[in-house]
């Protein structure tokens, strides 16, 4: 009899990359806006769908935000096994420096559901951090 491994099974891993928007920010409003680039990858065995999405938004002044909601950018991807998906959005928040983490819930194929954790990141105005 084999044990499988359920982290073999349900393995999805999130990289991120993040940009200032200074055209659509405004500083002296204390309006600072962001993008951020997703890629989640399915190296687990089953197929996955992305169900839904929540967000912990933190500015510097210890401000929260929380973000739930279904899907991505209006999207449940379908990730077989070996496959990415990639997504860009944005966020805004009222200091030069912040920070966002969060998670994503997923059901595999075997109706198994699981959360995949979007390690924290940093949000930071160019020369905001020396």
């Amino acid at each position: 009899m084999s044990v499988v491994n359920p982290q073999a099974v349900h393995d999805t891993r999130v990289e991120v990359q993040t940009s200032y928007i200074p055209d659509q920010s405004a500083p002296q409003q204390n309006r600072y806006v962001f993008s951020y680039t997703i890629t989640i990858r399915n190296h687990g065995s089953l197929p996955a769908k992305l169900l839904s999405r929540h967000w912990v938004i933190t500015d510097a002044n210890g401000k929260v935000e929380e973000v739930r909601g279904e899907g991505v950018v209006g999207e449940q991807p379908y990730l077989k096994p070996g496959d990415g998906f990639r997504y860009s959005s944005g966020t805004v928040i009222e200091t030069p420096v912040g920070s966002m983490q969060g998670s994503y819930h997923l059901i595999a194929d075997d109706g198994s559901e699981f959360d995949t954790p979007i390690p924290a990141f940093s949000l930071s105005m160019p020369n905001a951090l020396h």
